[in-house]
């Protein structure tokens, strides 16, 4: 993933310990730091108390952006996962500095979230003023329809992990993206 320039990376151990994510995510950050690449820690800010990771997302139904704020015991940018107009106008107001806005495709990270679809992406842009990242279902192959709907930035997770080349899977994910952005804000 570093190979193919993806922007940041997030750890997400589902079925890990902490103290197996805190080992991986030590070993990790040395990796993205090299490189300057962000590592964001899924769920337990605990870990950002112990490896100086850039970042901690979590979930609805996990602790809110303050209580991560204190588990960390540092400054760190804090994302929250949602799926819905009206709760990713309440991440911001929470405090999020950025957030996950989907699952936009059916995924089987998210399996127990039916897909919200792409209608509302646009509406997410206008209403939110942070940065939102597109997830759920995202691969290279849709990647066009979400941009043109109106995503900016997007995760992609099983396209990206079971590609026979990641970074070049990454390369191409990122050179749509950007094309895409310099065609919707160049002058004419």
């Amino acid at each position: 993933m570093i190979k193919g320039s993806v922007d940041l990376i997030q750890l997400r151990g589902k079925r890990q310990s902490v103290d197996e994510l805190v080992d991986l995510a030590a070993e990790l950050h040395e990796l993205t730091t090299r490189s300057f690449t962000p590592l964001i820690v899924n769920d337990h800010a605990e870990i950002a108390r112990r490896v100086p990771v850039e970042g901690v997302h979590v979930g609805q139904d996990d602790d809110s952006i303050e209580v991560v704020r204190r588990k960390a015991g540092r400054d760190v940018v804090v994302g929250k996962s949602t799926h819905s107009l009206d709760q990713a106008r309440a991440a911001q107001r929470e405090g999020a500095d950025y957030i996950g806005f989907g699952p936009i495709f059916a995924t089987p990270t998210k399996p127990d979230y039916e897909p919200i679809g792409l209608k509302d992406i646009k509406q997410a842009h206008l209403d939110v003023n942070l940065p939102i990242f597109c997830i759920g279902g995202i691969k290279v192959d849709n990647l066009e329809q979400v941009i043109t709907a109106g995503a900016r930035r997007v995760a992609i997770v099983s396209g990206l992990l079971k590609a026979p080349d990641i970074a070049e899977y990454a390369r191409v994910a990122k050179r749509l993206l950007t094309s895409s952005f310099d065609i919707r804000h160049s002058k004419f």
